[in-house]
């Protein structure tokens, strides 16, 4: 089989390796860039043993132009480019926002630069919802305006959508919501350096014994249950929604777009807890807290576009992805 290049920045993290998997079983070569900074050789190795096949690795920064013009030089023939790599937690951003933009920004800005100068016109970019901030109108949808952004992680992928805007590269930007869950194999998973920011991998840690109990960040919030509400969609879904962008992107001559990807239904922080004791049969210990600086009341997604233009639809359940996270977990101590 004659296979086109896929490079893959960031595919050795969470979402990245489940990428490649789907990326290899649609009949596509996946190579990944990664400086293993916040992602594990592990999912490269886990991703080789679900394919049965070697994956093409560099360990390079994506902000060194030297070491990524020797990848593209390598290579040669890249047909796309799934950019991943990107500092990713809300909570961190706010601490360390300088660290954000200089790394989010500076990344994009060097593929942009060697996409243009070795005659590569395709990217399918990793954003976000926290493009939206706090939308005015739910379902969000993509022709809601960006808003403030909640965060200096928002405030980078609001820029870099901007940026990639600005370029004469074909681009489709996938907006996420929330990925949980893992690969049914639990042989890739998330395995971010840092300590876990979002739900259901704190949940998880709770559950593991790796931490005491949690904190629900405000309960008075004007939500079903006070508490805030977002949109889950299992990372194996949205792992395909990046080979169906790409399918997109190659079979047309001149394309820019943004797409959500989410469920279409919003589920609270206390569901979540709910529901992941009840999939997994098991206690989590949690109190209630304060409001948390940069956490958005409630969003969740209108996937229209998507189902219309790609036929793309999430296929997942919620509680799969609760029972397959635990899994990996156990799996992973």
């Amino acid at each position: 089989m004659n296979r086109k290049n896929i490079l893959v920045t960031g595919g050795a993290g969470y979402i990245g390796s489940h990428t490649l998997v789907e990326l290899y079983n649609s009949g596509y070569k996946p190579i990944v860039v990664d400086n293993l900074s916040n992602s594990s050789l592990n999912n490269i190795t886990g991703a080789e043993q679900i394919i049965k096949s070697k994956i093409d690795f560099y360990k390079v920064d994506c902000t060194d132009f030297e070491q990524m013009n020797k990848v593209f030089k390598e290579k040669k023939n890249i047909d796309a480019v799934i950019h991943f790599a990107a500092f990713k937690s809300v909570e961190e951003s706010v601490r360390h926002p300088d660290k954000y933009f200089s790394n989010n920004i500076r990344s994009l800005e060097t593929l942009i630069d060697l996409m243009n100068s070795h005659n590569v016109n395709n990217i399918i970019f990793s954003s976000s919802c926290t493009v939206y901030g706090t939308p005015e109108f739910l379902p969000v949808n993509e022709l809601a305006p960006f808003g403030k952004a909640e965060s200096p992680y928002g405030e980078t992928k609001q820029l870099c959508e901007k940026l990639i805007e600005k370029s004469t590269i074909n681009s489709i930007s996938l907006r996420y919501f929330n990925p949980v869950g893992s690969h049914p194999t639990s042989l890739i998973g998330d395995c971010s350096a840092d300590k876990p920011n979002n739900l259901v991998p704190i949940i998880c840690e709770v559950a593991s014994g790796k931490r005491e109990s949690m904190q629900i960040f405000g309960n008075d919030y004007n939500t079903i249950d006070g508490t805030c509400v977002r949109d889950y969609i299992h990372v194996v879904d949205l792992a395909k929604a990046h080979v169906m962008a790409v399918n997109h992107i190659l079979n047309n001559t001149k394309i820019k777009t943004a797409y959500n990807l989410g469920v279409g239904k919003g589920v609270s922080v206390q569901e979540v807890i709910d529901s992941f004791q009840k999939v997994n049969n098991l206690k989590i210990s949690y109190e209630l807290g304060p409001r948390r600086s940069g956490d958005v009341e409630k969003i969740y997604s209108d996937n229209t576009k998507i189902n219309d233009e790609l036929g793309w639809f999430p296929v997942m359940s919620f509680e799969s992805g609760l029972e397959s996270a635990w899994n990996w977990e156990k799996l992973k101590n």
